[in-house]
């Protein structure tokens, strides 16, 4: 039963309510789940739109609209969009992010190598990158690769398609494992050839995909949340009564949420946190941070449907003696609890200012109770949980707020200091300063990179700046699109250069020509496996029982070392029963019965079928069956059912006879055709030259264009 006080308290919040309840961020066509910049390797450069110079990138940065990378010589890096969606780059690659909706991606790569490795993609959502020389439109979930080097090279991979418009052309389909090669700027000539065999790129593109979405956290998290796997690598989950499953950090003593880090200025979400962690993405723009036992733990809550990012979930204080922070003090802030409420310091006016619980499925908790989704509450009443925690309530000098790393002047508030709720828009105005993520580059692109003209559907995003800013603006011109409709966009400028893609019909676009640079056919890929010819070809399967039973032949005494003793009755054999794992060579000779044919359990089956279950005599000098087995033929991959009858024999119907006759006979295998080389192509083709036509599998030579004419393909 609710005390006096308490009720006093609950009557008080309802009394004070605001005029209306806060806007969901899911309403807001500007609110999205920004890319996490999720790996680093090398040196790569960093420019957000105002800044004064490139920095170097950091883990964990959300990129906005307008930023830029640059990663220079053997670095790489990695973005991320959701759990299961992965960008990497690489090779002195320059990209930005042009624009981002709900729905949209828009990214620019004028030069170096890029992977989309997309496991998976809502039906409604598509990604568009803007080259040189044409504009892909991505609307599926597959592998995509794309290389800008003067020409600009396309291919796809695990079932993905795309839609491409060259530079002064119509657009065309992209089909699954194809590489599409576009030449030229002002009128762009397109030609299609079959995707090339992965490289190391592509297998490591592969490999860590899957390392990164094979994760137990997964369980825990909307599909939406990145950063899954770096929860396995740095905390443990944990159960608690209070909160469900929790989260742990692998964190020092002391240590509190939001206390190593900086804060950044975003050109939407304005003041973002920028965590120092490696696991510093989730824990700090979704769910809650609460106290058990103490320790700080995280708690996701309810798995939601759709996870709603912000830009950090914390509540800003301001901190003096006597001294408001408008005029001076200090800038403190502290992690939002189990329940709490988010008030919003950037979005529309309308919802700036206002209690906020997008995304949360957790109940809505304000002073240790819970309200309904129809409450409207106070913003000045509400009292934070974690500020009675020690060293949870961190605050930094108001003019050096946004200007470097909070670890350096963190200050801990103790509770006697006098503490200002802010709510809403903060009272600190950003700066040239506020955008730079970290200390100068070491890196930047060259000037011709950034200056170098694309293709594009639509306009980037302006970004407007409290101070004003400009950035480097590549000098393009406009182009007349081949089958586009510019009415419904706005007229643009001189410069810009735009193409507008079609809207899909039952009719589907064209096909870009057969390429007159074709090389060498692509090799034929050789059988699969079978389960058996795995087992014994790879020393890591099933070794282990293998290295057992290698152990027990040698370890195994002879015969007449242990006691004879009857067999039950009913079985065939009279004599003594040897014991498991005894070799050959030791066994003593039984002339009063011919032993049975042992069939090995590492025979592959078809094999195993083919030996004659009957009694046969053992040849004389007979080896162990070590020996036997090297001297055994490797099984070969099954021929069709044709070749094996036109090849074999049919076995003699009698069945007996001596060893060599008993035993099926082989005819001799027709000559292994070997694959082409790379120099003087495929040998198949050479042998069967009375195929129609030319070989469609044909891979792009590459830039050597005087050697082979169009006859060639």
């Amino acid at each position: 039963m609710l005390s006096l006080s308490r009720l006093l308290s609950l009557s008080l919040l309802v009394l004070t309510m605001l005029t209306g309840p806060a806007f969901a961020q899911d309403d807001d066509p500007d609110a999205v789940s920004p890319l996490r910049l999720s790996y680093l390797e090398g040196d790569v450069g960093f420019w957000r739109y105002g800044a004064e110079d490139w920095t170097d990138a950091r883990l964990n940065t959300p990129l906005a609209a307008g930023d830029a990378l640059y990663v220079d010589g053997e670095g790489s890096l990695e973005l991320q969009l959701g759990s299961r969606a992965f960008i990497r780059a690489s090779d002195d690659t320059e990209l930005s992010i042009v624009n981002q909706t709900v729905d949209f991606l828009q990214i620019k790569v004028t030069s170096g190598r890029m992977s989309l490795d997309l496991r998976s993609l809502p039906s409604d959502h598509s990604i568009e990158l803007n080259t040189p020389n044409a504009v892909f439109t991505i609307e599926r979930a597959g592998y995509y690769r794309v290389e800008v080097n003067g020409d600009v090279r396309f291919i796809t991979r695990r079932g993905g398609q795309a839609t491409m418009v060259p530079a002064g052309g119509q657009a065309m389909s992209i089909y699954p494992s194809e590489e599409i090669v576009v030449e030229g700027t002002t009128v762009a000539r397109a030609e299609t050839y079959v995707a090339p065999e992965l490289d190391g790129w592509d297998r490591w593109n592969y490999e860590r995909t899957e390392d990164l979405i094979e994760t137990a956290s997964e369980r825990y998290l909307s599909s939406d949340i990145a950063g899954g796997s770096d929860l396995d690598r740095y905390g443990r989950w944990r159960v608690v009564p209070e909160y469900g499953t929790v989260w742990m950090p692998d964190v020092s003593h002391g240590w509190a949420p939001y206390s190593t880090g900086r804060w950044v200025w975003d050109p939407y979400y304005q003041w973002t946190w920028i965590d120092d962690a490696p696991w510093g993405w989730a824990p700090f723009h979704y769910g809650r941070w609460v106290y058990v036992g103490g320790y700080w733990a995280w708690a996701p809550g309810p798995v939601v449907r759709r996870a709603v990012y912000s830009p950090a979930l914390v509540a800003f204080y301001g901190v003096g003696s006597g001294v408001s922070v408008t005029i001076g003090g200090s800038v403190g802030w502290v992690a939002l609890s189990w329940g709490e409420p988010v008030v919003p310091w950037w979005g529309r006016p309308r919802f700036v200012g206002r209690p906020y619980w997008g995304g949360w499925g957790g109940p809505r908790v304000v002073n240790n109770i819970v309200v309904k989704n129809t409450t409207v509450i106070n913003v000045n009443n509400i009292q934070y949980v974690n500020t009675r925690v020690n060293n949870a309530l961190v605050a930094t000098p108001r003019e050096r707020f946004g200007k470097g790393y909070v670890q350096t002047a963190p200050s801990p508030i103790t509770q006697t200091q006098k503490r200002t709720p802010i709510r809403g828009v903060l009272p600190v105005k950003p700066e040239p300063s506020s955008v730079m993520i970290g200390s100068p580059g070491k890196v930047r692109p060259p000037q011709t990179a950034l200056a170098k003209p694309v293709i594009a559907t639509r306009p980037p995003r302006e970004n407007k700046l409290p101070w004003g800013g400009s950035g480097p603006k590549a000098e393009t011109r406009l182009v007349k699109p081949g089958m586009a409709d510019t009415r419904d966009l706005p007229r643009p400028r001189q410069e810009e250069r735009y193409i507008t893609v079609p809207k899909r019909t039952t009719q589907e676009p064209g096909r870009p020509q057969y390429g007159e640079r074709a090389g060498d056919e692509r090799p034929r890929p050789s059988q699969p496996p079978r389960f058996n010819e795995r087992r014994e070809s790879s020393p890591a399967f099933d070794g282990r029982m293998r290295e057992e039973r290698e152990d027990e032949r040698r370890e195994a005494k002879p015969l007449n070392e242990f006691k004879e003793f009857k067999e039950p009755k009913g079985s065939e054999s009279s004599g003594p029963v040897e014991p498991r794992g005894q070799s050959i060579e030791a066994r003593e000779p039984r002339p009063q019965r011919e032993p049975r044919v042992a069939v090995p359990d590492a025979m592959p089956r078809n094999d195993r079928e083919e030996v004659p279950q009957r009694p046969m005599r053992e040849p004389e000098n007979e080896g162990s069956f070590s020996t036997r087995e090297r001297e055994r033929p490797q099984s070969q991959p099954q021929p069709r059912a044709a070749e094996k009858a036109r090849e074999q024999p049919r076995e003699s119907s009698s069945g007996f006879g001596s060893p060599q006759s008993s035993r099926r006979e082989h005819a001799p295998e027709p000559p292994r055709v070997e694959r082409g080389n790379g120099k003087g192509g495929d040998a198949r083709e050479e042998t069967r030259a009375d195929l129609p036509g030319n070989a469609a599998n044909r891979m792009y030579r590459g830039g050597d264009k005087k050697q082979q004419g169009p006859g060639g393909r």
